[in-house]
């Protein structure tokens, strides 16, 4: 490895070290790194600005925006009322259904902005049970991020597959006549959250539904919902932009740019019509806003970047490349969990993409079937990305959002204690899935 390159990994490594253990500012150790990889050269100033994708920024900003506005609308604490009562009282079972309708939404909108979106929800329910909320805002991020690819909608990697594969919608469903994304994912998804809640929300939570539900279960619609109107603006404008950016295509513009026009015609028609909706001001929405978790996102691209630029991501993919040309059942096998554990370190969108590009041109070079890789590749890379919040940003906007309600800091064991065992269940699931409909019909 050229000098280089290896400096880049050292400080990448120690970067995300620091990330990972949790004790100082994710978004500040970032930042740190990057500067030190500029001073020391592996990218100036210019080549680390165009690292990121501002695209996925403009989303994130502007949806979060959108959903604060949602948020104030009274109507998630409606739906958690509504969550309650189909869980029957059982605080695990809500738990865990509340887990499954975001892995549910994901396949249509951003991971972080289904988190936004339950947030409130999460708050008002443990607020009056008195319950720690981290628990339940994390089992959200993990299903969040678990189901973006599922569809094509939904998270970055289905939409880099459309881009290199040409795979379109109905595909993600049911693709060569076999079972493709959607449905894999889905049972994997669904036995994953019956297991969690076996092994760790059952019993945690039982004898808690007793305490303090009768009030909330009383409570009407009209006690959350103070004014209509706003509560149909907000959800009427959010509809929009989602639908909107599901016909990008159509449109002819970029996602970023969708989100952002979605956002400023929702805070223009607050704006104007304040006193008859009772909204919130923009500066009120604004200190609502976490800047950190948009600056983390950026660092992360960044030093994801430096490892792009010097080539260490190609060095790893060239070195499994005969593999995946030699045996298709080793090949899949090598590819599936080396990515998984990779990562979990490093924010999976650059990785999957280059191991793409690869997999596209292994197969006009050798004419080896490159689906098996392909969706081996997506589903490793998103499964595994949920170990931690280098590898899942949408984790650290769950966690941030945990830690200023509950006003405790998480640390990694007990993070890990909620994303390991999804990790590692949904991954084995998915892999055994993977053997039986993608790989061994091609060996």
């Amino acid at each position: 490895m050229e000098t280089l390159a290896l400096i880049t990994v050292v400080v990448f490594c120690i970067t995300i070290a620091f990330v990972i253990w949790g004790k100082y500012d994710s978004a500040i150790v970032g930042l740190i790194g990057v500067v030190v990889m500029i001073v020391l050269g592996v990218m100036d100033e210019a080549t680390a600005f165009l690292s990121v994708d501002w695209n996925v920024i403009a989303i994130l900003f502007s949806i979060w925006i959108i959903a604060i506005y949602f948020g104030k609308s009274g109507i998630p604490e409606y739906l958690a009322i509504k969550m309650l009562q189909l869980s029957r009282n059982n605080i695990g079972l809500f738990l865990m259904l509340i887990g499954i309708l975001a892995g549910f939404l994901s396949m249509f909108v951003d991971n972080v902005v289904v988190i936004l979106m339950m947030a409130p929800v999460i708050f008002h329910i443990t607020r009056k049970m008195k319950l720690a909320t981290f628990p339940f805002l994390m089992f959200v991020g993990l299903c969040a991020n678990f189901m973006g690819t599922a569809l094509l909608l939904g998270d970055l990697p289905p939409q880099m597959l459309h881009s290199v594969a040409g795979i379109e919608f109905p595909e993600f469903i049911w693709q060569f006549g076999r079972p493709s994304s959607f449905i894999l994912l889905t049972i994997t998804f669904l036995i994953t959250a019956v297991i969690m809640y076996q092994i760790r929300f059952r019993k945690t939570y039982a004898g808690i539904a007793a305490t303090g539900v009768d009030e909330l279960l009383s409570a009407k619609p009209t006690e959350y919902i103070k004014n209509k109107n706003f509560a149909i603006v907000s959800v009427g404008f959010f509809l929009l932009t989602i639908l909107a950016m599901s016909f990008r295509q159509v449109l002819g513009y970029h996602l970023g740019f969708i989100a952002l026009m979605g956002m400023v015609a929702l805070v223009i028609a607050n704006e104007l019509f304040a006193k008859k909706l009772e909204s919130p001001t923009v500066e009120d929405v604004l200190k609502e806003l976490d800047w950190r978790a948009l600056l983390f996102y950026i660092v992360l691209f960044i030093l994801v970047g430096g490892l792009e630029h010097v080539g260490v991501i190609e060095m790893v993919a060239a070195a499994m490349a005969p593999y995946f040309a030699h045996n298709v059942v080793l090949g899949t096998s090598l590819l599936y969990w080396v990515t998984s554990p990779i990562v979990a370190f490093v924010e999976h969108d650059a990785y999957i993409l280059v191991f793409l590009k690869l997999i596209k041109d292994l197969a006009a070079t050798t004419g080896i079937n490159p689906w098996p890789l392909w969706w081996a590749l997506v589903w490793a890379g998103t499964l595994g990305s949920n170990l931690t919040i280098a590898g899942a940003p949408a984790l650290f906007v769950a966690k941030n959002l945990a830690e200023g309600e509950d006003k405790v800091k998480v640390f990694l064991k007990e993070f890990l204690s909620y994303s390991a065992p999804f990790v590692f269940i949904s991954l084995a699931i998915q892999y055994v899935l993977t053997l039986i409909f993608w790989v061994f019909p091609f060996a």
